[in-house]
């Protein structure tokens, strides 16, 4: 894909034929040359561009160019020109690498199930594992167990997934003071299941594990299949003159460039987004924050015996609405939008929004076919979850666009209230938790896999994350993009978007402050 930096160009150079079919561009910015060819191609007021993706800014070139004279505003999915000045977004995309765990088995000689047409037992396997990896939180999985000799494991099923940065990958073939030399991604199988049974704790036995050296291949950044097939596991290959456990698996590493940026400001400030590369913070977008219908106050401040007579506020007091978020290109053109559609309200009895009742956020993109009108992308519920510690949870759907009104669960998080988190769309984290429900609970429910059977328009892997503080804290959200589900600005612009929405429901779901009266002398 190609990426764009905002540039000021000192001269340019456009040749456009009178059919439009071909616009060049040539830009000279100080002693360097760039040349950005086919901003425009014939056709490109259709809807979709040759590679079928939609590009409405591109509808506004050839209405520009047959509108305005002497000005030429040259639009594509990654550039924009006006009055003399050419703007070339670049997004350059930051190195990561995904390290994938799939088609686990067992196999253990001796072992009686009861039959399997396919000799997987899935479902009813007493295995687990812990997979570790030096830096990075313990994951877990279930092992099935193979009983059958021709039975086949699927290798899309992914059991356990890390994402690595440049600087991760250095760390591990780094030798660390208190490390062993070398880093190992290390997985451990145990019978038996962590816990405890009516207050007797049930003990895990290990019963083998796997390690696989960190190499210099690690650092490549490029696709390889460190390891794929069976392996004993075990202190011996032979206890007592019988064959000990195999372990199936196939490691995996590909790379999985993203997109990072970050909101400079916080987003009720209506800041300026960023794309961070290095130390180097490049503007991409701009964000404007919009409170309808409700007083310039703090909605969230305490309110005096007075409120009674200020009906704005009072409402404000019983709930969240009119906010609205939009995202601008460097143009100055609304690309995305989050806007409140259902209003943050206290459910009945408490002083909360509970997840019986939650607010929601409608995602939006410019229609391509009618101007200055929306189209929806995406649903975002939000609520809070009272505890110890309380959460915020965040319910993102898509909406399909095959059916009018489908809507599919992407991701359903819960981020700290106080200390904030990370609200995320990662399709392998979403259907290992669906196999998890669907083991625990065959049939299925609107919590289980019958939710993410559709997962189909945002799939492989890591889609997107949204980082944010906790309540009443400054909170400027760190937004990271798979580069393969990017392919142009308006794609980032609509993530950037649903983050907004993210850190906004952080606050609109902080518990409303009741009514109290200011006390009088006579009550003294």
């Amino acid at each position: 894909m190609s990426s764009w930096f905002t540039f000021n160009v000192l001269s340019k150079y456009l040749w456009f034929s009178t059919e439009f079919s071909y616009l060049a561009l040539v830009l000279s910015i100080s002693v360097q040359f760039i040349t950005v060819e086919k901003l425009v191609r014939k056709g490109c007021c259709s809807d979709t561009n040759h590679q079928g993706i939609q590009s409405f800014n591109k509808n506004r070139v050839l209405q520009r160019l047959l509108s305005t004279q002497g000005t030429v505003y040259a639009v594509q999915e990654y550039g924009f020109g006006y009055n003399g000045e050419i703007f070339v977004t670049r997004m350059d995309p930051q190195a990561f690498i995904r390290l994938s765990i799939s088609s686990l088995g067992l196999r253990i000689p001796g072992t009686a199930l009861k039959s399997e047409k396919s000799g997987i037992h899935a479902f009813s396997s007493p295995y687990s594992c812990e997979i570790r990896l030096r830096g990075f939180p313990m994951q877990t999985a279930s092992v099935p167990l193979v009983s059958s000799p021709e039975a086949t494991l699927d290798s899309h099923t992914i059991a356990s997934s890390f994402y690595l940065e440049e600087s991760d990958i250095k760390a591990l073939l780094e030798p660390g003071c208190f490390y062993s030399p070398r880093a190992f991604l290390e997985i451990a199988i145990f019978t038996g299941k962590k816990g405890s049974h009516c207050g007797v704790g049930v003990k895990r036995q290990q019963i083998g594990t796997y390690k696989l050296e960190v190499g210099p291949e690690w650092g490549e950044g490029k696709p390889v299949v460190l390891f794929s097939g069976w392996i004993g596991i075990g202190k011996n290959k032979q206890e007592g003159g019988k064959l000990s456990a195999e372990l199936h698996l196939r490691v995996r590493l590909d790379p999985d460039p993203r997109y990072v940026f970050q909101f400079d400001d916080v987003t009720k400030l209506s800041p300026q987004v960023v794309q961070l590369q290095g130390s180097i913070k490049q503007p991409i977008f701009s964000c404007k924050f919009i409170r309808d219908r409700v007083p310039h106050v703090d909605p969230l401040s305490t309110y005096w015996s007075g409120s009674a007579n200020n009906p704005d506020l009072e409402s404000e007091r019983r709930e969240r609405k009119g906010w609205k978020v939009t995202i601008h290109d460097l143009s100055g053109s609304a690309v995305a939008a989050a806007f409140i559609t259902t209003p943050f309200v206290p459910s009945t009895g408490c002083d909360w929004v509970a997840r019986s009742n939650p607010g929601a956020w409608m995602i939006v993109s410019p229609d391509p076919c009618r101007p200055d009108s929306w189209q929806p992308w995406g649903k975002l519920e939000a609520w809070r979850e009272r505890g110890i510690r309380d959460s915020v949870c965040c319910r993102f759907r898509l909406l399909s666009e095959c059916q009018e009104a489908v809507e599919l669960l992407q991701s359903e998080i819960r981020i700290n209230a106080e200390k904030g988190g990370e609200f995320f769309i990662d399709t392998d984290k979403q259907m290992r938790a669906a196999a998890a429900a669907a083991a625990a609970s065959p049939i299925p429910s609107p919590q289980s896999s019958g939710d993410f059977a559709g997962l189909g328009p945002v799939v492989g892997g890591f889609v997107m994350s949204c980082r944010v503080q906790g309540e009443g804290k400054s909170s400027k959200p760190l937004v990271q993009l798979a580069m393969r589900h990017v392919t142009c600005v308006e794609d980032a612009a609509i993530f950037m978007a649903l983050a907004a929405a993210v850190d906004l429901s952080i606050e609109a779901c902080r518990p409303f402050r009741r009514k109290f009266r200011k006390p009088s002398f006579h009550s003294i």
